[in-house]
């Protein structure tokens, strides 16, 4: 049975029931050509790449986002809506705004707190932060748990923009997020995937991997973005949905 959107080409069926959802196509790929047997390409409109396939013989999908609040805000709600996705995992790059998660760390997000419209024009959520769903945490910390691997809980930014003009006010936009709103780390699309679950009944979560950082000189490259952030994909591949 045909189920094309007007931005995806799958077909009814085609995909999970959970999603792992990177920004990066390419991103995509590699996990589903380095993580799952049998997989197969479900989706490239847009060049938007969507894999479903098995993992340790449990079916799932994983699909980019593209990049910002309004692309998985799109993504993430047809998957739920019209795909009949119940969980979709954000696993995505952020940027460290403390000494406390450095350079490779895994995030796991308890709040996205954001200065974006998207929660409150798409469904009249007019709070500036949106949440994952906790069975879903749950599910990754027992994964993480059993992997040995170490998370990194809070709530991070969702920022709407990636280039921001420089001020001179002290503290900066960055330390007031962190030291007013505890966030973590900045990346630029889980406000949307929250508040999509939430007005959906379904299940979001996000787990990060630190690739750059506001309070240290590292930063990671474009290839290891793409291909070293094994432990967040292993926590997300790990959980039993």
């Amino acid at each position: 049975m045909d189920m094309a959107t007007p931005h995806i080409s799958a077909e009814k069926g085609d995909f999970a029931k959970t999603v792992l959802m990177p920004g990066d196509p390419l991103r995509a790929k590699f996990i589903a050509e380095t993580f799952l047997t049998d997989a197969v390409e479900v989706n490239h409109t847009r060049g938007i790449l969507g894999y479903t396939g098995l993992y340790k013989g449990k079916r799932v999908s994983v699909m980019a986002s593209g990049m910002g609040i309004p692309a998985i805000g799109i993504y993430s709600w047809e998957l739920f809506n019209f795909y009949d996705v119940d969980n979709i995992i954000r696993i995505g790059s952020a940027g460290s705004y403390t000494d406390s998660a450095k350079l490779f760390d895994t995030v796991l997000a308890t709040g996205a707190v954001s200065e974006s419209n998207y929660a409150r024009v798409q469904s009249g959520n007019d709070h500036d932060i949106t949440f994952p769903s906790e069975e879903l945490n749950d599910k990754l910390r027992a994964s993480a748990k059993k992997q040995g691997i170490k998370l990194i809980e809070g709530n991070i930014h969702s920022s709407d923009v990636f280039y921001r003009q420089p001020s001179d006010a002290k503290p900066t936009y960055w330390e007031l997020l962190r030291d007013e709103r505890g966030c973590l780390c900045v990346e630029m699309e889980s406000f949307a995937l929250f508040a999509n679950a939430e007005a959906l009944g379904k299940n979001a979560a996000c787990l990060l991997t630190i690739s750059d950082s506001f309070v240290s000189p590292e930063i990671t490259t474009a290839e290891q973005r793409q291909k070293s952030f094994t432990d967040m994909m292993k926590v997300a591949l790990g959980a039993e949905y």
